[in-house]
């Protein structure tokens, strides 16, 4: 890797951690817009959809774990990270490479200030890098988990194949209601 990629890298997370100034924007309105504006690659992904409390992310570890044994060249989108970035878009358990997330930041955000584009949030932006590096490097199927969750969460532009909807418990309140069985329907 070399000094200029190191650094491409740097100032495209910069970035990117600079759009958590817009913080959480529950609705699919902004990036639909951005995901129209770089072609809606999530419309061509086969994508399985994994949302729920508790234990989302291991089922999506186990799902693509599965998949990629049986052959399959599968995509996985998570958050949060846990030491780079990178994690969070995999193909067949290798994570995106900095050079590619530095030259997807750089065309995706050519798109962002435009005059008609609302506020993209990082989870936002996010969301479109990652389907836009699926859809390129034909990753099939996708595995997708929610961010917060429920029906205005930025991952629920896709039409999965298959969605999975893990244990429920009380969190993301202001966003998902007070009980279980609100919570419940926002997540379903």
């Amino acid at each position: 890797m070399t000094i200029e990629s190191i650094m491409d890298y740097r100032a495209a997370l910069q970035y990117l951690y600079n759009l958590q100034r817009f913080g959480i924007k529950p609705g699919l309105q902004a990036i639909s817009r951005l995901l129209a504006e770089i072609g809606n690659p999530h419309q061509k992904l086969n994508c399985i959809h994994v949302a729920g409390t508790n234990g989302k992310g291991s089922t999506c570890a186990m799902i693509e774990a599965i998949l990629r044994n049986a052959g399959y060249r599968p995509g996985l989108y998570t958050s949060p990270h846990l030491s780079d970035f990178s994690e969070r878009i995999q193909i067949s358990r290798h994570p995106i490479p900095h050079r590619r997330v530095a030259e997807l930041v750089r065309c995706i955000q050519r798109h962002c200030h435009k005059k008609s584009m609302p506020e993209i949030t990082f989870f936002e932006f996010t969301t479109a890098l990652a389907f836009l590096y699926f859809y390129e490097k034909k990753a099939d199927p996708v595995i997708v988990e929610t961010g917060l969750g429920g029906r205005l969460d930025a991952t629920n532009v896709i039409r999965p194949l298959v969605s999975v909807i893990t244990t429920i418990s009380r969190e993301h309140q202001q966003y998902l209601g007070k009980t279980i069985s609100a919570i419940a329907f926002e997540k379903a």
